[in-house]
């Protein structure tokens, strides 16, 4: 994998959100085995598992040019997870949707930079791809991600709820909770500052 052309890369004070390499794999793997990282999933990702699922995602940036773009600190280079939008591939109730989404290295927590960049995401989902609304989603207990949602302005649509159809019958993990943040809604917010 290598950086493709027409592939849209976004900037943001601390961060940049780009096209995957193939040097990205390593790190997104050991992100993808955290038991921390993973723990509001139903289990870890084997090493084939991410790396298919890293190369997926960087052909439909190729395709598309946006999708779930790898996320590299500007200050230091690394690469940290993702962040972006995607349109979901389960059959799930509310479709046709595009989701907004994250998975951050447990190194990269608490500096504010899936906020960021899940701003610099909606930004170009309301902007460029000119759409009228933005979902989110996750399993019920993951408050950490809802913070985020939050604070990307987005609501809990509770009439949205949902179980996951990706996830076993019986886990405790199936049921998700539904945000949604509309065009009218991001347009009226005020811009905050950069979280530090």
């Amino acid at each position: 994998m290598s950086i493709l052309t027409g592939a849209v890369t976004i900037e943001t004070p601390r961060l940049l959100l780009r096209q995957w390499r193939e040097d990205d794999l390593a790190p997104f793997a050991a992100l993808n085995r955290d038991p921390e990282v993973m723990r509001f999933f139903e289990e870890p990702l084997s090493r084939e598992r991410s790396d298919a699922w890293a190369r997926a995602i960087a052909a439909v940036i190729a395709d598309e040019g946006w999708g779930l773009w790898a996320l590299e600190r500007r200050d230091t280079g690394e690469f940290i997870g993702f962040t972006g939008l995607q349109v979901p591939r389960h059959p799930l109730p509310f479709l046709p949707c595009v989701e907004v989404g994250w998975r951050l290295a447990r190194s990269a927590w608490g500096h504010g930079f899936a906020t960021e960049a899940g701003r610099a995401s909606l930004t170009h989902a309301f902007g460029p791809l000119a759409l009228d609304e933005v979902v989110s989603m996750t399993a019920v207990p993951n408050t950490p991600s809802r913070r985020v949602m939050e604070r990307l302005g987005m609501v809990h649509d509770p009439d949205g709820d949902f179980d996951h159809p990706a996830v076993s019958l019986r886990h405790p993990l199936r049921r998700h909770v539904l945000y949604r943040v509309n065009v009218g809604q991001w347009r009226g917010q005020p811009v905050p500052a950069v979280e530090t």
